[in-house]
């Protein structure tokens, strides 16, 4: 029996849903599906931790790196220039600069004098903040512990391209006072800082000077 028209397109659609489905499941039979995992880039830090004060962070390294180091510091903490003359500049060479770890630098001061000192480095473009850091531990027993700190400070900033203008006007800077004052508060109120220098290796608080082989078994080397 001869068939329509109507019956050569059914049969016609029918025939081709069984090949487009026999295409469908060849192809995925051939293309299995692959799940993607990402890893971690670095073990879990407290969230609360990594949140950045007012002034912004100040950080050298990589971000993404797969070690967070984060630094309590206060400019007139003689351990804290112990720490920066002795061991900072082998643990930046090991870590920081090989993509190792992110080092970030917070600001406690101990003292109005510190206090003074770090708004002055906050007050400098932010290039400068890190030269300015290194050289007020640098020359610490020359402004810190003498008569006339405030003269002595002036003097060493005016290495830093600071004028007798510049450094008044930082000094009386309410914003730049806040905003380490926040980053001081934080820090004492929620991680149980207390002194300096204070480390946070990947979330986890080390109290005092650590060394280069110390780092090394936090770190892994």
């Amino acid at each position: 029996m001869a068939l329509n028209p109507r019956q050569w397109l059914i049969i016609i659609a029918a025939a081709v849903i069984v090949i487009a489905g026999g295409v469908y499941l060849y192809v995925n039979r051939q293309q299995p599906v692959v799940i993607e995992t990402t890893a971690p880039a670095r073990p879990p830090v407290n969230e609360a931790l990594m949140v950045a004060g007012p002034l912004g962070e100040q950080g050298l390294g990589d971000p993404n790196a797969p070690n967070v180091v984060i630094e309590y510091a206060s400019m007139t903490c003689p351990h804290c220039e112990r720490f920066h003359r002795d061991v900072y500049p082998e643990f930046k060479k090991k870590y920081i600069d090989t993509g190792k770890a992110y080092f970030i630098f917070r600001e406690f001061p101990l003292d109005p004098l510190a206090t003074a000192a770090i708004m002055l480095a906050r007050c400098a473009p932010s290039d400068r903040y890190f030269p300015i850091v290194d050289l007020l531990f640098d020359k610490q027993s020359d402004w810190a512990f003498v008569s006339e700190p405030k003269s002595a400070l002036l003097d060493l900033m005016k290495q830093a391209g600071f004028s007798q203008d510049s450094f008044d006007a930082c000094l009386t800077n309410q914003e730049i006072l806040d905003g380490v004052t926040w980053v001081h508060k934080r820090a004492s109120e929620e991680f149980g800082v207390d002194s300096t220098p204070t480390f946070f290796f990947n979330g986890d608080k080390k109290d005092g000077v650590q060394s280069l082989e110390e780092i090394d078994n936090i770190l892994g080397g």
